[in-house]
């Protein structure tokens, strides 16, 4: 059996962290996913898809995204159901994911006159970092930094260096 779901969306509102009674941090948010076509009067509809994600993937989530911030999930959809308040059962459908891209570099936000807070642009799924470096960047990288700007001078490069 196959469920996988990938989506990329904004925000439409910060996430709500959560943390379950043994410590467990729980993320909830909801991402606006622009569907492909128009409606017939020329206008873009979005579907708004519930999203959780947790452990510390929910701490990084709730800690640099915000409303309006574009992201990308890659997860599985789950129906889950409770009792509510009413007495009337309830059912929720949701994305569970496995790992949250941050799809914008930090600074982005506040050009579009939104606010944002944190650090985006990570180049992994949060846990699987690959990053071989220990540096102070933690993983990160800029987006609008041209690693291979040279100033045209010729780039020092030994075999060594060649992954092939």
């Amino acid at each position: 059996m196959i469920n996988r779901v990938i989506l990329v969306g904004r925000l439409t509102r910060d996430p709500e962290l959560r943390y379950t009674p043994n410590g467990v941090a729980v993320a909830t948010f909801t991402l606006a996913v622009n569907r492909p076509f128009t409606n017939q009067q020329g206008e873009r509809e979005a579907d708004f898809i519930n999203c959780v994600v947790w452990r510390r993937p929910a701490e990084n989530v709730a800690n640099f995204l915000k409303k309006g911030s574009l992201a990308g999930v890659d997860g599985r959809l789950q129906t889950r159901s409770y009792e509510g308040q009413d007495g009337k059962r309830v059912y929720v459908t949701e994305v569970v994911a496995d790992s949250v891209q941050f799809l914008e570099p930090k600074g982005s936000m506040e050009q579009r006159g939104a606010t944002a807070g944190g650090y985006y642009g990570e180049p992994f799924p949060f846990g699987q970092n690959q990053n071989p470096r220990n540096t102070n960047d933690h993983g990160f990288s800029r987006i609008d930094e041209d690693p291979f700007a040279n100033d045209g001078q010729p780039i020092d490069i030994s075999d060594d260096d060649l992954p092939f």
